[in-house]
């Protein structure tokens, strides 16, 4: 019985010891597997940190608003007569754009021309017979009143005649016409839009701390996707005196030329403000910086001290090669650095600290990496580094 148990036990330790020692053997070649992956360089981009000129700059979303814009109607009601314009066709100030019947007007018109004539010449006669005595100063007081009231009668029907026709109260582009032949009008029912936008106004809003550098008379500059490869210059021309307290914004209007007429109302424009003067900043593209909760960081490459090519079928320091093989790599070391960040344009940010200029840093390819990493560089493909970018339509 106890050499059963004696058997047995051996027996199981035997089998533990089996299991302990293959576990063994597993985690050290799983061990020498990780660190040889992990000893393989890894093909990143790269990019220098430069210096660049910034001028500091406000943008925003603005709307275009005509200089002077209506709807237009008369003010009083008939039936359309004459129709004297089309649709979108530029006018000048005081055309004539629709007439009415007016013939009733006009009839009452020329009965009170009459009667005011009549009215002058009985005041002339009196006037003169007053002269000569032969009619009192009370004759020619009511003759003089009775002509003043006819001619203000003329004059009041002739505003009846000319509310009959609709003019251009200004100089623009006209809509879409919205009134037909023989249609009878009411008063105030719309007839056409007209819209002046020669020049054009661009309003927008800005933060309540941009007060402090807003100035009526700052340049700025509009953009629209319509017309992607033109640039609008213009002039800040009203800043409103009060915060909106629900967005804490403040109300901006600028003026833009608009020679061409190409801007028109309700188009969006994308509007930038530039203020103070250009000054020096180290810059990197965006891609190049990891942002984490504890900081900012980059990968900074430098040369790797302890090999000099890869991917050659040579040993490591060995400067010959055979014919046939693969040209030298030089390979290099990353260390992960802190920087402080500051603002971005466009895809490129700011570099307060942590960097000096010439510095080579990774741009692409950061996931794979950890502090000490061997690299190799392949700047074939690069991220985007554009101060400006302009989207481009697919």
């Amino acid at each position: 019985m106890v050499k059963r148990m004696f058997i047995m036990l051996v027996a199981a330790g035997i089998v533990f010891g089996g299991v302990w020692f293959m576990h063994r053997m597993s985690a050290g070649f799983i061990q020498k597997y990780i660190s040889a992956l992990t000893s393989q360089p890894q093909t990143v981009a790269s990019t220098t940190a430069a210096l660049s000129d910034w001028t500091r700059s406000m943008d925003a979303v603005g709307t275009l608003r005509a200089v002077r814009g209506a709807t237009l109607s008369l003010q009083v009601a008939g039936t359309v007569e004459r129709i004297a314009f089309k649709s979108g066709e530029t006018v000048a100030t005081g055309q004539t754009l629709l007439q009415l019947d007016a013939s009733e007007d006009r009839a009452r018109l020329q009965a009170l021309k009459a009667a005011a004539q009549l009215a002058e010449i009985t005041f002339e006669r009196d006037r003169k017979q007053f002269a000569a005595r032969a009619v009192s100063q009370q004759t020619v007081d009511s003759d003089r009143a009775t002509l003043a009231q006819a001619r203000a009668n003329v004059a009041q029907q002739q505003a009846m005649v000319d509310h009959k026709s609709l003019r251009a109260p200004f100089a623009g582009r006209l809509g879409l016409r919205q009134v037909d032949l023989g249609q009878y009008l009411k008063a105030g029912d719309p007839v056409v839009t007209l819209q002046s936008f020669t020049p054009i106004y661009v309003d927008f809003h800005l933060p309540q701390q941009a007060l402090a550098e807003l100035r009526v008379g700052q340049r700025i500059t509009a953009t629209n996707d319509t017309f992607a490869d033109q640039t609008f210059t213009g002039t800040l021309t009203a800043i409103t005196p009060q915060v909106d307290p629900a967005t804490r914004t403040v109300q901006v209007r600028a003026e833009l030329p608009n020679p061409d007429g190409k801007l028109i109302p309700g188009m969006y424009a994308a509007v930038k403000i530039t203020t103070g003067t250009p000054q020096p900043f180290l810059t990197l593209p965006q891609t190049a910086v990891t942002y984490h909760p504890y900081g900012d960081t980059v990968f900074v490459i430098t040369p790797d001290p302890g090999a000099a090519t890869v991917d050659n079928g040579e040993k490591d320091g060995n400067p010959g090669k055979k014919q046939g093989d693969k040209p030298a790599t030089p390979t290099f070391v990353v260390h992960e650095q802190f920087v402080t960040t500051g603002a971005t344009r466009g895809d490129q940010v700011q570099i307060l600290k942590g960097l000096k200029a010439g510095d080579v840093v990774v741009s692409a390819g950061q996931l794979k990496l950890r502090n000490g990493s061997k690299v190799v560089i392949n700047n074939e493909l690069q991220p985007l580094n554009n101060p400006h970018p302009t989207p481009q339509e697919q």
